[in-house]
């Protein structure tokens, strides 16, 4: 089995298994209803997965359960995080809590975060599901 075959079936694996955050995220930002931004979930770039990117914006964000309060945890997001960044993407952190417990104060934070001109999307690209 490839490497490109085994990361798909994981993509796929956690996208039917979102946390409530993720699903909460996902609902919120699909389908470019936030801003007009096309996210795509649980997205594969090299060889890690990410829980939301915007290509338009570089931006990356990851939710933050209580696991990744685990040094060896903390330790692989800092590496992950390392690798992006140096793919000049933006990544960003919010905890579960945030998003579950104020949805309005995670989506302001995210603006905070967001690029003044974000990049133009590739045009053909429409499939809003990912």
């Amino acid at each position: 089995m490839s490497l490109y075959t085994t990361m798909l079936e994981r993509v796929r694996e956690l996208r039917r298994q979102q946390t409530p955050a993720e699903r909460l995220v996902w609902e919120l930002l699909r389908g470019r209803h936030w801003l007009g931004l096309k996210f795509r979930r649980q997205h594969q770039i090299g060889n890690t997965i990410v829980d939301f990117y915007c290509h338009s914006a570089r931006l990356v964000i990851e939710l933050d359960g209580s696991v990744h309060d685990r040094p060896d945890v903390r330790r692989h997001d800092q590496d992950r995080d390392t690798y992006l960044a140096s793919l000049g993407l933006r990544v960003i952190h919010f905890p579960n809590e945030l998003v579950l417990g104020s949805p309005e104060a995670f989506l302001e934070a995210l603006l905070r975060h967001l690029p003044t001109t974000p990049a133009p999307s590739p045009e053909n690209n429409t499939d809003d599901d990912n």
